[in-house]
């Protein structure tokens, strides 16, 4: 963007910047009754629905850089990572609302960098924005969304659920996205040491992307129930592996057992995590965002699970007072410990949200 042809915020005005942001936005779901342009949004749900709501909060200089995050891609993660919410619940999205605080810094055509990625996200999911707020920030860029989804009723899916015997699995593979973020402050790092050095980053496409635009996985969601299996606990991987295992399995009360050599790991990410010293399998357990899905079923539906592609079965649940334990490569039983993000532990975020 060319800084003599762009505009300032305070040339518009709140109402002015919400017409700018909003004004070629259209609904597209039938239970959108109306969307924005008066006080509140207005939804109707038919009673055989249930209504599943997220909010995430991020925060600039904690749950993202600006030196290597393009904004359109924050727009688009920002959507995605409670589109990610909506389907550990066995749902969809449908409607969002985003409420942005901004600096000073930011100029009107950053702003609407930032609704593109989202109005993307709204488009490919199916997702109908309804409504928001816009104010000042002292410092940097705040972002807060707000998803409405539904899911059928008697399908919502809980962490509550597991049961001993049960298999665990997931979708996709882990790890990428943390090898990606690596890669980018190892860049970033780079750069300030000498900023007339170019990044190095071609060869890494697939790991950047995990990190830099995730996308939800409503495929499994929708895989699950053409196969007519309905999870008994499910989550999505935001924190990495290990902590949202721990999630399942307090909330359940039961304990688990997860074999190594059945994580899911990319070739790319594995090769990665060798160049970091860093054991592939601690960046699928630690890592964080990779926002695939870790869910339990019943052994009676492993020939179902098996049918659908993209879904590794990694271990199985156990009786609580067998602990969260992993088997490693060399057949040693070590307890699950978590190590990925948490917001009131963690001085700064690296991973996850």
């Amino acid at each position: 963007m060319s800084g003599e042809n762009l505009t300032n915020l305070s040339a518009l005005g709140e109402f002015g910047l919400i017409d700018e942001l909003t004004n070629e936005i259209k609904t597209k779901n039938e239970s959108t009754v109306f969307g924005i342009g008066d006080d509140a949004a207005v939804l109707s749900y038919p009673e055989n629905k249930r209504i599943l709501v997220s909010k995430d909060l991020l925060i600039e200089g904690v749950h993202f850089d600006m030196t290597f995050m393009p904004l359109k891609h924050l727009g688009y993660k920002a959507a995605v990572v409670n589109f990610s919410d909506m389907a550990a619940m066995n749902g969809a999205p449908k409607q969002m609302i985003v409420g942005l605080a901004v600096s000073s810094k930011f100029t009107l055509e950053a702003l609407k960098e930032i609704y593109a990625g989202m109005k993307k996200a709204c488009e490919n999911y199916g997702v109908d924005l309804v409504g928001g707020d816009t104010t000042t920030s002292t410092h940097g860029l705040h972002i807060s969304v707000t998803v409405i989804g539904e899911a059928d009723a008697g399908k919502v899916v809980y962490r509550s659920g597991a049961k001993p015997n049960d298999l665990i699995c997931v979708s996709g593979d882990l790890g990428a996205s943390y090898m990606g973020l690596l890669v980018l402050e190892r860049e970033k790092r780079a750069f300030q040491a000498n900023p007339n050095a170019q990044p190095e980053l071609a060869g890494n496409d697939y790991i950047l992307q995990r990190h830099l635009k995730p996308e939800a996985r409503a495929d499994i969601v929708e895989a699950l129930g053409k196969a007519e299996l309905l999870p008994t606990s499910m989550i999505d991987i935001s924190d990495g592996l290990a902590s949202e295992i721990l999630h399942i399995c307090r909330r359940s009360k039961t304990g688990c057992v997860i074999y190594e050599e059945k994580i899911p790991i990319d070739q790319m990410t594995f090769d990665m995590a060798k160049e970091f010293k860093i054991v592939p399998a601690i960046a699928a357990l630690n890592g964080g965002e990779d926002y695939e899905l870790l869910f339990t079923v019943r052994q009676a539906d492993y020939e179902k699970i098996k049918s659908i592609d993209d879904i590794s079965v990694i271990g199985y649940i156990t009786d609580s007072t067998d602990g969260q334990r992993i088997i490693t490569n060399d057949d040693q039983s070590i307890d699950i410990e978590a190590q990925g993000w948490d917001a009131l532990k963690n001085k700064k975020k690296i991973n996850g949200d």
